[in-house]
């Protein structure tokens, strides 16, 4: 199933995004470490390269990121032009309190009352902006949620009269190119639940698990996982968990399984996460642009 996540109210945040990006110096972009590049909205790169601005990438939610994952993913960010990355956990004062001394290194020309540094908040939905602005400003401004889409509107405040904050929604994009970054934004719960089927998403992240964290399965399930497969892992934790359709004959609740291992993956419970590396990504992008050249032989060799 090939997911997409579009609501109505994200083409117009969009176009205000569009709007205040030719008054700001910098675009802080928070991303969520386990899956930065997934969750890397190509709209924010088109509208910040069109106005040629720099781009602060806060790799946010790290303490529930793999270290080693997202080690790589900084030098990989760091040596692109323009860009400076770091990774964070927004709830904690002390992460948050260098983002402007950080942020005055991309726009070192902004640094007076005359010329305020300006820096828009960016970012997809549930990746942490509205518990980053909160934390950043010391005091309630932005309202936090476990659904997604929560924010719906941007908001400006001048923090000092150094520095000046512009919030806007989390934005997903009209179309999700790649089904794995479509299942890795669900799996982590950027996209709404009605755009999903829990089951499958959670079959997907299943087989990451087992591919790169077996270790953390068994901990947490206490199961064997030899002869398993993706599926198989999910049979076995609504096993293990007593996921038993009522009146049934003793089928498996596969969906309250799914709901069990996402849940487990979000709140760190299985242990320190990361989706994605450079290295899987680079080679998931080559498997995709491989696809097309072999669905071509493929009719060719039809046609013959």
């Amino acid at each position: 199933m090939a997911i997409q996540w579009f609501p109505g109210h994200m083409t117009t945040a969009r176009k205000k995004a569009a709007e205040t990006m030719a008054q700001i110096d910098v675009v802080v972009e928070v991303l969520d470490a386990r899956l930065p590049e997934a969750g890397s909205n190509p709209m924010i790169h088109e509208l910040r390269h069109f106005r040629q601005r720099p781009c602060l990438k806060l790799l946010n939610k790290v303490d529930l990121a793999d270290p080693e994952a997202t080690r790589a993913w900084l030098d990989y960010y760091n040596r692109q032009p323009g860009v400076m990355a770091v990774a964070i956990s927004a709830k904690k004062p002390g992460d948050v309190a260098k983002l402007a001394g950080l942020a005055q290194k991309l726009a070192p020309h902004r640094n007076d009352p005359i010329k305020p540094l300006r820096l828009m908040i960016m970012g997809i939905p549930n990746v942490g902006k509205s518990t980053l602005m909160n934390t950043w400003v010391k005091r309630r401004v932005a309202a936090v949620g476990d659904e997604p889409a929560v924010t719906k509107s941007q908001q400006r405040i001048n923090l000092t009269p150094l520095l000046t904050l512009v919030d806007t929604p989390g934005m997903t994009w009209p179309k999700i190119e790649h089904d794995a970054d479509g299942f890795m934004l669900a799996a982590s719960h950027a996209i709404g639940r009605n755009a999903v089927i829990d089951e499958e998403v959670a079959i997907f992240l299943a087989g990451i698990l087992l591919e790169r964290y077996p270790a953390l399965l068994k901990a947490r399930y206490g199961f064997n996982l030899v002869g398993l497969d993706a599926t198989g892992v999910l049979e076995a934790v609504a096993k293990k968990r007593g996921c038993i359709l009522k009146g049934r004959g003793g089928e498996l609740d596969l969906e309250k399984a799914a709901m069990i291992l996402l849940t487990d993956y979000r709140s760190g419970t299985l242990g320190r996460i990361s989706l994605e590396t450079p290295a899987s990504r680079q080679a998931m992008l080559a498997a995709a642009a491989q696809q097309p050249k072999q669905a071509r032989a493929a009719e060719a060799d039809a046609a013959e």
